[in-house]
Parts: C-alpha cells; sequence; structure tokens
C-alpha cells in the first residue's frame, strides 16, 4: 500500500502513521504539532492558519515520504 497524505488527514493521523514527517511542520513554523487541540485540526485547517497553501504541503509531504522510502 503506497504511503500517501491527504489535507484532509488531521495531524494525529499523520503524525501516528508517519512521526517522521513531525520535523517537516516544525521547519514549517508549525509548532502547534505539539498541542493536544491542534491534532484534531485537519492538514488543510493547520496549513491555512499559518498562512500556507494546503495542496502544496500535501505536494512537499507525499514527495519527502516517496524519497524516504
Amino acid at each position: 500500500m503506497p504511503k500517501e497524505i491527504t489535507k484532509n488527514m488531521s495531524f494525529r493521523e499523520i503524525l501516528e502513521k508517519y512521526p517522521e514527517l513531525a520535523e517537516f511542520f516544525l521547519e514549517k513554523g508549525m509548532h502547534c504539532i505539539g498541542c493536544p487541540m491542534a491534532m484534531h485540526e485537519t492538514l488543510e485547517q493547520g496549513c491555512l492558519a499559518h498562512g500556507l497553501n494546503p495542496n502544496d504541503v500535501v505536494k512537499k509531504l507525499n514527495e519527502k515520504l516517496k524519497n524516504d522510502r
């Protein structure tokens, strides 16, 4: 089964499946991933709150997963 991130996934779901992506979020200034409330937000909600394009972030995350294999 290929790894794939979508913008509708929650931060909790992403980090439970791919904990290695925490560093990516921190590098993007999304330090809120450590907050219990933020863990229930979708990736899209978090991106918009931080002024990031959700589609760009999804693309970068999926590229990172593909390259890390």
